[in-house]
Parts: C-alpha cells; structure tokens; sequence
C-alpha cells in the first residue's frame, strides 16, 4: 500500500492505483481544489512534489500545463496521477483563501480523459 506524505498534514496509506485528487480530499482530509472535476482542464488541483514525482504524465495533463504555462518543476496536477508508490506533496491548490464556494465537482474513480502515457 502506497505511503502519501502531505507536508503540514501528515502520512496516509492509500489503495494502490487511488488518484492522488481523491486521496488528498478522502484519506488526508485536505481541502485540495478540483474545479473541473478532475478532468485536467482547468489546474487547479496542482500540488508540488517534494518526493516521488511520477516519471509518466498524460498526455491531458501535459498539454493542460503546457497551455495554461506552469512551468515550475515538481507542479503537477493531482487528477492525473494514481497512487502507485510513495510519494510526498506540498498542496499548492486549497479551497482555504481562493474565494471559491467549494473545492469542485465531484471526481470518478478513473483518471479522465482516459489516459495516454508520456514521458514529460
């Protein structure tokens, strides 16, 4: 079972395969946001690896940083990845002070779009 480490909140053991969205929000009880549902459109369910980036990324989630131009390394969005190993996450993206009434619609268990792997 998978180790998430979430600076300033603490480690969760997650179902291998989870989406990192949902394991934030379910397991570690964060306040991540997820406006689009989890469909890597919109960024905002970033949140900044400290360790245990994934090596792949889809081809959503890679154009979707390439277009809104988030550069910054370690700054992926939590919707695209599954939980398949231990990793540590900084959260970047909090529903805390971004003015929005609630952290978004609801997410499917399944990475959507369904995913094409790539190298980043």
């Amino acid at each position: 079972m998978p180790k998430l480490t979430v600076q300033g909140v603490g480690e969760f053991d997650v179902r291998a395969g989870k989406r990192l969205v949902k394991a934030l929000i379910e397991d570690a009880g964060t306040d991540q946001l997820h406006a689009c549902g989890g469909q890597a459109r919109c960024t905002t369910c970033r949140v900044k690896f400290v360790d245990g980036e994934p090596k792949n990324i889809t081809e959503a989630e890679k154009e979707t940083l390439k277009v809104r131009e988030v550069k910054e390394p370690g700054v992926r969005l939590s919707c695209q990845i599954a939980c398949d190993h231990d990793m540590t996450v900084e959260l970047i993206s909090r529903l805390e002070g971004s003015g929005r009434k609630d952290q978004g619609s609801p997410v499917a268990d399944e990475i959507e779009p369904a995913p094409e792997w790539t190298t980043r």
